[in-house]
């Protein structure tokens, strides 16, 4: 009977697939073998591509007559340090009693790459069906779903052609253009940071990221606050007033003045004084009051970058840090897949998710979240997702949102401190869509002042929550911030004064006229844009460049980001090693060394469209073409180079 052959990318992922099958053998060098099945491992990479000198050792040296260097054919090769896995992988691959061989890399274009790069190199049994694992939990079911629902390897061609022009993208722009530029601008380089010699190191999501923190940063130092001055009423009588603010509209005296700095300040303090004189004395009438409820519903689900963002905020750890952590989670059953770019859930398993609740139910000794748990059942909170707005298959690609497998408990009580806070954020996250949507009364109030012949209008709103329905899991210090617009004229004030002001918002009519008991001058001052920091930047990354606080909007505008959710992480980790920028360790605020400035301003004058996000992004967008079979990799790759070449010729030309 012949052998079923898998491979996986680590050891302690083959080890959960031989549990799964049951395969108790002793452990051999480098594999697994039962009577049927053989397991066995990569360790991360095993294959690379080679450096330009294995091509012609001339091209050791960085020289302007070798540039830019465009292999006709590619060569890889085996890492020295794993050399001894491959042969063991390779023998494997080779063996005549392999019938079927299954490819169970980590599920994402990465993974793939890693596993073609073996194959491509192994050349294995040429008589064995290759097969493609693609699971979404490391649970046991779903292991065994991977293996019995395996597609043929050739399905997945699209996504390894994505993969291996990803990797010739970046080691061609990589490569090129970091000599290029450090021939040109090396010694300039060096004087400015005061060193012997120096190099420069450009890469095609790596320049674009150090673009965004160089400009923001470029954006804070050369900003100038301006004070401006608000007026701010208080009307009523001494028992039940309230405050409002003075806005411009088309009746008012101040219509189009220069006077004014913004729709409610005014430039000077003196003119502000002023026009509050005017107003002295006069009567203010209720000409518009609104009330409404309104309703807030839980947020969507995470992706990586969104928990990434949480961490960041929540833990203070980088992006890197919550990613190994989630890996951890993940492999050790807790979590489904980390590398994902959905928020959503896909119908398949909206349909299941009561597994998912159970498990938690049974099996997570965690006194507040058995009692969120509790609540849902004692209220029936439904659990049928699947025509919500957390679950779309259009929105998924390769991988749902993360979610908990309601699994893995017998791995927790040993997991890290840290690791078990940031599960319980991905376990709050989930049970809160479950949840009704948080509720609010909301009022609005227009006041009108006559005023020599024009009319000034005074605006009061106040905003309670009356349910909190998701709240209670997602406190609302631990939410976007979605409420802060609403609540900006009385973010100083406790819950109390909010009921109170509410209560006399609530007694008013329309028509209503009030007497103004004072009016004063509020003193306001533009704040410069807020630095990047190692969580935000990745938000800002998926969202090509923009960083957009708000989490409705965000998610409407989503399309190509910089960078993907496997890569972002390493991408910020690899800026802070070359030294292109600083993390403050206790805050995660990033900004640029002066060696990072420097190559910014070479890039700047040299190929400012590396520094652009929405060409990255268009890149991004291309491999994903390449994935999805719309577009060919020749076409791809012929646009790649015609790029490569047109740079090269403007830069050559400008020495």
């Amino acid at each position: 009977m012949g052998k079923k052959l898998i491979i996986t990318e680590k050891p302690s992922v083959a080890m959960e697939f031989a549990k799964v099958l049951k395969i108790t053998t002793k452990r051999k060098d480098g594999y697994l073998e039962s009577e049927e099945w053989i397991i066995t491992w990569c360790v991360g990479h095993l294959v690379t591509m080679s450096y330009p000198e294995k091509y012609d050792e001339k091209l050791k040296y960085w020289r302007l007559d070798t540039l830019p260097f465009i292999p006709k054919e590619w060569k890889y090769e085996i890492i020295p340090q794993v050399q001894k896995q491959f042969n063991i992988v390779q023998n494997l691959l080779q063996r005549e009693d392999v019938e079927v061989i299954y490819n169970a890399g980590d599920s994402g274009r990465e993974g793939e790459y890693i596993q073609r790069l073996v194959f491509m190199m192994a050349k294995p049994n040429p008589k064995a069906k290759m097969k493609r694992v693609w699971i979404d939990s490391q649970t046991e079911e779903e292991i065994l779903r991977g293996i019995r629902e395996a597609k043929d390897l050739s399905e997945y061609d699209s996504l390894s052609d994505s993969a291996y022009l990803r990797a010739k993208e970046d080691y061609l722009i990589g490569i090129n253009f970091s000599r290029l530029l450090s021939i040109i601008y090396g010694r300039n380089l060096a004087n400015k940071i005061n060193e012997d010699r120096a190099s420069i190191s450009v890469g095609r999501v790596m320049t674009c990221v150090l673009g965004m923190v160089v400009s923001r940063e470029r954006e804070i130092r050369n900003f100038k606050k301006t004070k401006y001055y608000k007026i701010r009423g208080l009307f009523g009588d001494k028992e039940s007033s309230f405050k409002a603010e003075w806005k411009v509209n088309e009746n008012s005296k101040m219509f189009e003045s220069p006077k004014l700095y913004n729709e409610s300040g005014f430039k000077k303090e003196n003119d502000a004084k002023e026009f509050i004189k005017s107003l002295a004395g006069k009567s203010a009438k209720i000409v518009e009051l609104k009330k409404s409820k309104q309703k807030e519903n839980p947020p969507l689900l995470f992706n990586l970058a969104e928990i990434q963002n949480q961490c960041t905020k929540r833990f203070k750890i980088k992006p890197d840090e919550t990613l190994e952590i989630i890996q951890n989670l993940y492999e050790k059953k807790l979590v489904t897949y980390p590398r994902t770019d959905a928020r959503v859930l896909s119908t398949a398993v909206a349909k299941e998710i009561t597994k998912n609740l159970n498990g938690l139910a049974r099996g997570y000794k965690d006194e507040e979240v058995q009692g969120y748990i509790k609540k849902m059942v004692d209220e029936k909170y439904s659990t049928n997702l699947v025509k919500t707005k957390y679950v779309n298959d259009s929105k998924i690609t390769d991988h749902y949102a993360i979610i908990p497998t309601g699994q893995g408990f017998e791995n927790f009580n040993n997991l890290p401190e840290l690791h078990k806070k940031v599960y319980k954020v991905i376990v709050n996250r989930f049970l809160a869509i479950f949840y009704p949507p948080a509720e609010y009364q909301k009022i609005q109030v227009t006041l009108e002042i006559e005023n020599e012949e024009k009319k000034e209008n005074f605006y009061a709103s106040e905003k309670v929550c009356i349910k909190q329905g998701f709240l209670e899991i997602l406190k609302p210090d631990k939410t976007n911030n979605k409420k802060k617009e609403d609540s900006k004229n009385n973010n100083e004030e406790n819950d109390d004064e909010q009921e109170n002001n509410i209560e006399i918002l609530k007694s008013l009519k329309k028509g209503q006229v009030l007497e103004a008991q004072n009016y004063e001058l509020k003193e306001a001052e533009t704040s410069p844009p807020s630095r990047y920091n190692s969580g935000s930047i990745i938000l800002a990354m998926e969202n090509a460049g923009k960083l957009i606080e708000d989490e409705e909007l965000r998610e409407q505008i989503k399309g190509a980001g910089i960078g993907t959710s496997a890569t972002r992480a390493e991408i910020i980790k690899k800026l802070e090693k070359i030294k292109y920028i600083d993390i403050n360790k206790k805050t995660q605020i990033i900004t640029p060394t002066l060696k990072g400035e420097t190559i910014y301003d070479i890039v700047y004058q040299s190929m400012p469209d590396m520094l652009n996000p929405k060409l990255t992004a268009s890149w991004e967008k291309g491999l994903d073409m390449v994935a999805k079979k719309e577009i060919k990799p020749d076409v791809f790759m012929d646009k790649l180079v015609n790029y490569i070449n047109s740079k090269f010729n403007k830069l050559v030309i400008k020495m």
